[in-house]
C-alpha cells in the first residue's frame, strides 16, 4: 500500500465521526458563516477548515492535554481550557451582541437610578467593529488594581458599523463613548464637571489673569488660553498626573437621553427644549434643582424620602442653605429655613402641598454655571438657555463662518480627521480655503434627565455616530448604595424595568 493510500485511508477514518459531532460542526459552521456575512469580511472564511478540523478530522491535537496521566496537571489544564473558551466567547458576545453597564451617577434620575445595572444591546443600532481588536473582555480600558491598559493600541481599525435592527430616535436612551474623553490626565479621570479641554481653558484664563494679559481683542484668544492651560497641566504632573490618549472604543461609557438627532435644530429656552421650533414634551423623570423655603418648619428625612428624593440628593444636613446673600439674591428670606433639592414635576407638585412649604424657586444658571460648549467660543449660551444649534447629518453641508466655527471645529478636525486652520480670518481645511463643509458622519445631542446635575452635550457638544455603543434594554439588577443588604439594598421593583425610553 502506497503512502498516498495510507493518507487517504487515514483521512477517511477521520471522517467517521458520530452524528453528534457532525451536528456540532454543522451548527458552528452555520453560525460562523452567518457571522461572516454580517461582518462582511469574507477573508474569515479561510478559518472554516479550522472549525472542521476541531470537530471532525482533528489533525491538530486540540485536546492533547486530556491524555495527561498527571491528575493535578490534568485538572489545571481543564480549567485553562474552560477559561480560554469562556474568554473568547465573552469577547465576541461583549463586542458584537451585548454588554453590562452600571449607572454610576445621577444624571438620568429619576428615569435610571444610581446602582442600576443595564443590559445593553449592541445589535440594536449595529455593533461596531472594534477600533482596538486586541483587548481583554469585560474591562473598558484599565485593569483594576494593577492600573495598566487592558488593550493594545496597535493594530487600530477604522470605524465600521454592522447592520443593526433599529436606528436612534429622538428621546431614546443611548450608551456611548465620552466624546471628549480622548485626552485624560490620569488624576482627573473622574472629572464630573469639566473635561480636559474645558479644564485647560479655565486654567488658561487663570494664567492670563495672573500675568495681567489682556486678550479681549485678540482674535486667537481661545486658542491662546487653551494653550496656556495645556502647558500648565503638562508641567504640573504632580497635580494632574500623566496625560494619556484613548481610542474611541476605549473611552468612558456614558448613558444619556438623545434629545436631538441628525438634521435637527435644537434650542433650550428657560429649561424647555425646542426641536425644529417645536416644544418637546417633558418626560416624567426629568428633574431640576430647586430652592425650597418653609415658614419656619423643618423638613425631616421622612418627608423628603416620601417625596422620592434620594438620600444623596435630599439629606437635610447637607442640603440646608444658610448663605444669606444667596437667599436674598434668590428673593428668599434669609431668616427662614431653606433647602436645595432636585425635583420632578410630580415631586414639585407634591412638595407644594407639604405643610410649612411657602416658596419654591428654580435654581438659576448663574449659580453653578460651568463653561458650556463651545468653550470660549463667544456664544452667549447658558445651561438653561442654549442655542439654537444645528445637529450635523451625514452628507449635509453648512456655510462656515468664524462665528460658528467653534461649534463645528472639533467635528472637522478631530472626529472627521481634517487639517483645520484659520489664517488672517480665513478658514482653511486641508490647506484649501473653505466657505462650507460637508459632514461625513451623523451626530446626536445627548442630555441627562437630571438636567441641573448632568454633564452632557451642553458642556462637550455632539456625539458622533462612531461613539455610539448601544441601546439599554432593561435593568437586570438594582442596588441602593444608601441601604444595607437586609434593609432594602436590592430594589426588587426595578428588576427587568424597561430602559429603552
Amino acid at each position: 500500500m502506497t503512502t498516498e493510500n495510507k493518507q487517504t485511508k487515514s483521512f477517511s477514518e477521520r471522517l467517521k465521526q458520530t452524528p453528534k459531532q457532525w451536528i456540532k460542526v454543522s451548527v458552528w459552521s452555520l453560525i460562523y458563516i452567518l457571522f461572516i456575512i454580517w461582518v462582511g469580511n469574507f477573508w474569515w472564511l479561510l478559518l472554516l477548515p479550522v472549525i472542521f478540523d476541531a470537530f471532525i478530522t482533528k489533525y491538530v491535537p486540540w485536546s492533547w492535554w486530556k491524555g495527561l496521566k498527571n491528575k493535578p496537571l490534568l485538572s489545571v489544564m481543564g480549567w485553562v481550557d474552560a477559561i480560554a473558551f469562556a474568554l473568547v466567547a465573552v469577547y465576541f458576545i461583549n463586542t458584537y451582541l451585548f454588554q453590562n453597564y452600571q449607572i454610576p451617577t445621577s444624571s438620568l434620575e429619576k428615569t435610571l437610578l444610581v446602582g442600576d445595572f443595564l443590559f445593553v444591546s449592541k445589535a440594536s443600532y449595529g455593533p461596531r467593529v472594534p477600533n482596538t481588536p486586541l483587548s481583554f473582555p469585560l474591562v473598558q480600558h484599565t485593569f483594576p488594581l494593577i492600573n495598566t491598559k487592558s488593550y493594545f493600541e496597535k493594530p487600530q481599525w477604522e470605524y465600521k458599523r454592522l447592520k443593526g435592527f433599529d436606528t436612534i430616535e429622538r428621546n431614546d436612551i443611548v450608551v456611548f463613548n465620552f466624546p471628549t474623553g480622548d485626552t485624560v490626565p490620569v488624576k482627573l479621570i473622574n472629572m464630573t464637571t469639566d473635561d480636559y479641554y474645558a479644564t485647560s481653558y479655565k486654567i488658561g484664563q487663570n494664567v492670563a489673569a495672573q500675568n495681567n494679559l489682556d486678550l479681549s481683542e485678540n482674535p486667537n484668544k481661545r486658542a491662546i488660553l487653551q494653550s496656556f492651560g495645556r502647558d500648565y497641566i503638562k508641567n504640573h504632573p504632580g497635580d494632574f498626573g500623566e496625560i494619556i490618549w484613548r481610542p474611541v472604543d476605549r473611552r468612558e461609557n456614558y448613558v444619556k437621553r438623545c434629545v436631538g438627532t441628525p438634521g435637527d435644530t435644537l434650542e433650550i429656552r428657560n429649561n424647555k427644549i425646542f426641536v425644529n421650533g417645536k416644544a418637546e414634551e417633558k418626560h416624567a423623570g426629568v428633574q431640576y434643582n430647586y430652592f425650597v423655603q418653609t415658614d419656619g418648619t423643618l423638613l425631616n428625612e421622612n418627608i423628603i424620602q416620601k417625596l422620592g428624593i434620594s438620600k444623596q440628593d435630599g439629606d437635610p444636613k447637607t442640603k440646608t442653605v444658610s448663605n444669606p446673600q444667596l437667599l436674598t439674591a434668590l428673593g428668599l428670606d434669609p431668616a427662614l429655613p431653606a433647602y436645595h433639592f432636585p425635583l420632578t414635576e410630580e415631586m414639585y407638585n407634591n412638595l407644594q402641598k407639604v405643610r410649612g412649604v411657602n416658596r419654591i424657586v428654580i435654581e438659576p444658571s448663574w449659580m453653578y454655571e460651568s463653561l458650556v460648549f463651545p468653550v470660549g467660543g463667544g456664544k452667549p449660551w447658558t445651561r438653561d438657555n442654549y442655542g439654537p444649534v444645528y445637529i450635523p447629518k451625514r452628507g449635509a453641508s453648512i456655510k462656515l463662518t468664524l462665528e460658528d466655527l467653534p461649534v463645528y471645529e472639533r467635528i472637522i478636525s478631530v472626529y472627521e480627521n481634517n487639517k483645520l486652520e484659520v489664517r488672517d480670518s480665513v478658514i482653511y481645511i486641508n490647506d484649501q480655503i473653505a466657505a462650507e463643509y460637508t459632514f461625513k458622519m451623523d451626530y446626536f445631542w445627548m442630555m441627562g434627565d437630571n438636567r441641573h446635575n448632568s454633564l452632557d452635550s451642553r458642556y462637550w457638544g455632539f456625539v458622533p455616530e462612531d461613539h455610539v455603543v448601544g441601546r439599554p434594554v432593561f435593568v437586570w439588577l438594582s442596588l441602593d448604595k444608601d441601604k444595607s443588604l437586609f434593609g432594602g439594598k436590592i430594589r426588587w421593583n426595578r428588576f427587568f424595568k424597561n430602559a429603552t425610553k
